[in-house]
């Protein structure tokens, strides 16, 4: 038999080398190479295959397991999966701990869970628990960093949920690196998914972000897992939203929105309170849009601030939206509606701290630019959206039913919307004006107010 030449692993980033080097070659680490021998090639059983065929019965089923959080629920599309594994990452303190120990708690009260914690003692763990009052005869705490002997108290438990807080801490005695490096990170997630697989419990996997706010470690990481959940939040507030980026089981970039309190994770069923907390005068400046998170319509404040340039160039600051989406807006205004801006200072805020990447706030941004320059403060129940295009048509956008049906359902009694997106029949008590043209838009949101009266 032929011998088989060795194979030198980076222990940092997993590269491959065929003889040993000094630096790693892919990543530049030194003395990083450590020697790994091929196993030899064997035979593997045949494998085989199941019937999708109509009326075939299929292993591995089994109902939802619900969280105990409905808003986390919709994220998941209906409760966590059995044999799934979620991958949940998040800014360092904003509640991914404090939010996975409720849910193990809710399932622990009619299946056995198990919460391993590789960066907090058993007794840290439940001085949360107290806080959180949170308790269940079916929960047990491991403070455990071995991967084979969580997963071998996980399968003498039977449990039908186990926690991983977190994956960085984690290691895998088939690899000589650290807990946290690269192929420490691959081995103990493909361990982890296998065993999911092999029909034992859902997974739920903690990973710790980069300063960028990506997820540490391979990309390798999101692959192998079933869902990836993102913990967002603006700096200084309360509230916490969780997205989700991936997910074989339902629709992405869903949406769930939680409130922190004393007592831990609230859900906030009605996210429109945080939005739509204006002032109690109408402001100059001041909109409210309707824009789609995966598949739920919310209700956004947007503001925007026009001021005389004082020195060099103009300013054009966008926070929540595209900034050189606002760029070509302001050069459409200016070409089509006689808005000229070249000599102000622009500025445009999403209140909450939400990112909203589509184009229906296209009106409802020109409408407050123009509204700020005009120190003219709009209809406090107004509310705008469409799209633009670059010859200045108002252009029609997804969903226009469903975000006229949220706006009558949150009070709101006027919308100037696309002439594509007006319905026949509108919502009873909604007025619908429906424009073709940006010129058209701003004239009528200056002209128009609820029951006919003027605006300014």
């Amino acid at each position: 038999m032929a011998r088989l030449n060795p194979v030198f692993v980076c222990t940092s980033c997993g590269g491959e080398s065929l003889k040993w080097q000094g630096q790693c070659p892919a990543c530049g680490e030194w003395n990083s190479l450590e020697e790994r021998r091929a196993s030899g090639i064997r035979a593997a059983p045949a494998a085989a295959a199941v019937s999708l065929a109509p009326g075939a019965v299929l292993g591995g089923g089994g109902e939802r397991l619900p969280s105990g959080q409905a808003e986390l629920d919709r994220v998941l599309r209906g409760g966590i999966v059995p044999g799934s594994v979620i991958l949940l990452g998040g800014d360092p303190g904003i509640g991914k701990s404090t939010l996975l120990l409720q849910v193990a708690a809710h399932v622990a009260a009619t299946r056995p869970v198990i919460y391993a914690s590789g960066e907090e003692s058993v007794a840290q763990v439940g001085l949360r628990a107290q806080r959180l009052s949170v308790a269940a005869a079916g929960l047990g705490v491991v403070s455990e960093t071995d991967c084979q002997a969580v997963l071998t108290l996980v399968a003498a438990r039977q449990a039908a949920l186990l926690v991983i807080d977190s994956i960085q801490t984690l290691q895998s005695g088939s690899v000589a690196a650290g807990a946290g490096a690269v192929t420490q990170l691959r081995e103990c997630t493909a361990e982890l998914v296998r065993f999911a697989k092999s029909g034992g419990a859902a997974i739920v996997i903690v990973g710790h972000v980069t300063k960028e706010g990506a997820i540490a470690g391979p990309k390798l990481l999101e692959h192998l897992v079933d869902t990836v959940l993102y913990f967002e939040t603006e700096a200084g507030s309360r509230y916490r939203i969780v997205r989700a980026t991936k997910n074989r089981f339902g629709a992405v970039n869903e949406l769930g929105f939680f409130a922190m309190t004393g007592t831990g994770l609230k859900e906030v069923k009605n996210p429109a309170a945080i939005f739509l907390a204006r002032a109690p005068q109408p402001a100059a400046g001041s909109i409210v849009t309707v824009t789609r998170e995966g598949g739920r319509p919310l209700l956004i404040e947007l503001q925007a601030l026009v001021d005389r340039m004082r020195f060099g160039a103009p300013r054009r600051i966008a926070q929540g939206l595209d900034a050189n989406r606002l760029a070509m807006l302001l050069a459409v205004i200016n070409r089509h509606a006689g808005v000229a801006l070249q000599e102000h200072d622009v500025f445009v805020n999403v209140v909450g701290g939400i990112q909203i990447t589509e184009t229906a706030t296209d009106l409802p941004v020109v409408i407050a630019l123009a509204s700020s320059l005009k120190n003219v403060a709009l209809p406090a129940q107004l509310v705008a959206f469409g799209e633009l295009g670059l010859t200045g048509e108002v252009r029609p956008v997804p969903y226009g039913d469903e975000r006229l049906r949220e706006a009558q359902v949150q009070g709101f009694r006027v919308a100037l919307v696309p002439r594509d997106n007006a319905p026949r029949k509108p919502p009873a008590g909604l007025t619908v004006h429906a424009v073709s043209t940006v010129a058209e838009a701003l004239a009528a949101a200056f002209t128009r107010a609820p029951g006919g009266a003027s605006a300014e």
